[in-house]
């Protein structure tokens, strides 16, 4: 399987009368895109604003993050979920680098929802700082979702996605300053020197502990509760074969631009062939039952001992309740004479002395910290606020609280509310160190 990703280098965005990109300048024609927007009647108002790096921006509360594509040829934006069902991962897949849609409530916030600071302390606590975001702020006729700490967000979310597609549309036609080409030859097709390599599977375990529809990540439109541990080729996982789940506390959270610029996935296809051989990757979920934690740990380690894998990754969506499943899956998989390491954030308490993870085993012994949820902060005020900002306070924030909006604008929270702050695909750069 072949991708050929196709790179535009974003500079600046402006509005204007066409959308089209020339010279880095990515230029939109604002009514048009709300149009696209407003095609979902439960939509009631829309706008777009744009953040750029080192403005004095505060946006809150953000429900997730796209990064502008288009597919030139082999596939659909969003299978499954926007447009119809058919493969991805092959062909070719203009991107416009360095820009990003954010889905962002014009007034109500949850659980699941966070904060990006487009400059000051803030902006050192999260990736979405430093692209050029053009903030989609809206507001929906879903009454019944307002005053619930779990909301699902289709209509805002979903808008993001068709938002996205459109402003790729823009370079369908236009060469590309830049060209990756990403290719997962079937095992049996690959040379001798390849497949005498250390041979390893990535095993990224997906947010899908919501037993109603419409809440966890879904691949190639399938809600993942439903499903069990899957191998895909990580060309889909680069194509936007997954979309992100509402459900999961903001901070810990991989939005659908990280799932499509898994920075874990590049690394491994970068090494394939030159000191390991990359042999996939296995999709899984995260449960809430025991037994179903287990089947989905027998299934990994049936998968990967199938496919001959001696090294694994293990990436977990979260904390939690999930670090049970992210541990039986070490435990199978080092069981099984895998050697693996595991990318997860913790949860240490705020002076970092708790017990980082709910469950914990000695075979878990290689572990990339992506950061600690519980991390106590405090942001200076902002001359500009996106969205609205007593959301994080009123509105059950995973890292906000009654008075985490102080008078003058200045917020106390946790670490937890900083959207996608220490997601474990590893696109950041922040992570917790053991002296």
């Amino acid at each position: 399987m072949k991708l050929e990703m196709g790179y535009f280098h974003v500079q600046d965005i402006v509005f204007g009368e066409k959308t089209f990109f020339e010279n880095g300048i990515l230029t939109i024609n604002k009514e048009e895109a709300l149009n696209i927007v407003l095609q979902d009647e439960n939509i009631t108002y829309a706008d777009l604003i744009i953040a750029k790096e080192g403005d004095p921006i505060r946006i809150t509360p953000v429900k997730d993050a796209v990064e502008p594509r288009c597919k030139v040829s082999g596939g659909v934006m969003f299978p499954g979920v926007t447009n119809k069902l058919v493969p991805v991962g092959q062909g070719r897949t203009h991107v416009l680098k360095g820009s990003c849609v954010l889905a962002v409530g014009k007034h109500w916030g949850g659980f699941q929802d966070g904060l990006i600071d487009m400059s000051g302390p803030g902006a050192k606590q999260t990736m979405f700082s430093q692209l050029n975001n053009i903030c989609l702020v809206a507001d929906t006729n879903e009454d019944f979702e307002k005053n619930q700490q779990q909301k699902k967000n289709k209509a805002l979310r979903w808008a993001a996605l068709r938002l996205a597609e459109y402003v790729g549309n823009c370079v369908k036609d236009l060469e590309p300053e830049e060209l990756d080409v990403y290719e997962h030859l079937p095992l049996v097709q690959r040379s001798k020197e390849v497949r005498e390599l250390p041979s390893v599977v990535y095993v990224l375990q997906l947010q899908s502990q919501m037993l109603e529809n419409g809440y966890n990540a879904l691949v190639y439109g399938w809600d993942t509760n439903h499903m069990l541990p899957t191998l895909m080729n990580p060309n889909e996982l680069l194509d936007g074969a997954i979309v992100s789940g509402s459900f999961m506390p903001s901070s810990s959270k991989i939005s659908t631009y990280q799932h499509a610029n898994n920075a874990t996935i590049k690394r491994l296809m970068e090494e394939h062939g030159k000191t390991i051989n990359f042999l996939g990757a296995i999709v899984s979920n995260l449960n809430v039952q025991l037994e179903e934690k287990q089947r989905s740990a027998f299934f990994v380690r049936q998968i990967a001992t199938s496919l001959g894998a001696q090294g694994a990754i293990v990436a977990e969506e979260g904390y939690g309740n999930p670090d049970s499943d992210f541990i039986l899956v070490v435990d199978e998989l080092e069981d099984a004479g895998i050697k693996v390491v595991g990318i997860t954030n913790e949860c240490t308490g705020r002076d970092g002395k708790s017990q980082p993870l709910v469950d914990l085993s000695e075979k878990a012994n290689a572990i990339v910290s992506t950061g600690n949820v519980s991390q106590f902060i405090k942001l200076p005020p902002m001359e500009i606020v996106i969205g609205e900002l007593e959301s994080l306070a009123r509105d059950g924030n995973s890292g906000g609280w009654a008075e985490s909006v102080l008078p003058d604008g200045s917020i106390e929270m946790e670490n937890n509310g900083v959207f996608c702050a220490d997601s474990s695909t590893g696109n950041h750069y922040k992570t917790v160190v053991e002296y």
